[in-house]
């Protein structure tokens, strides 16, 4: 059997991120967002979101890439939630029997405002 491989992302909350003021925050999760969509853009990601209601309230997104995890790892060192330490990502290959995953292009909200208005 053949298999694609696939670089993943888990994004984490740590366990002591640090405290910042709501607004900060907002501005963090946009830039965050900004940069998702940059890497959709660029044809890097195929794939991204959060997680709802995970059993570890830690877990937070999740991401597909079409790189290597060398390279991924080094793009999530530069996401503005991760150099604030809001974020960690843990990076793996996966793979998956050939065929068996298909990803559309779709466009990703660049800041929430974008997100929270359904278009």
């Amino acid at each position: 059997m053949r298999f694609d491989q696939h670089t993943v992302v888990l994004l984490v909350r740590p366990a002591d991120p640090p405290e910042l003021p709501q607004d900060a925050i907002d501005r963090l999760r946009d830039a965050h967002l900004a940069h998702q969509a940059g890497l959709v853009e660029q044809g890097l990601v195929l794939a991204t979101g959060p997680f709802l209601h995970p059993d570890d309230d830690q877990l937070r997104g999740f991401v597909v890439l079409s790189i290597a995890p060398d390279e991924a790892r080094t793009l999530y060192a530069n996401d503005p939630a991760v150099r604030a330490g809001r974020l960690v990502a843990q990076v793996a290959s996966w793979l998956v029997p050939e065929g068996n995953v298909r990803f559309e292009g779709v466009p990703m909200p660049r800041s929430m405002l974008e997100a929270a208005s359904g278009d």
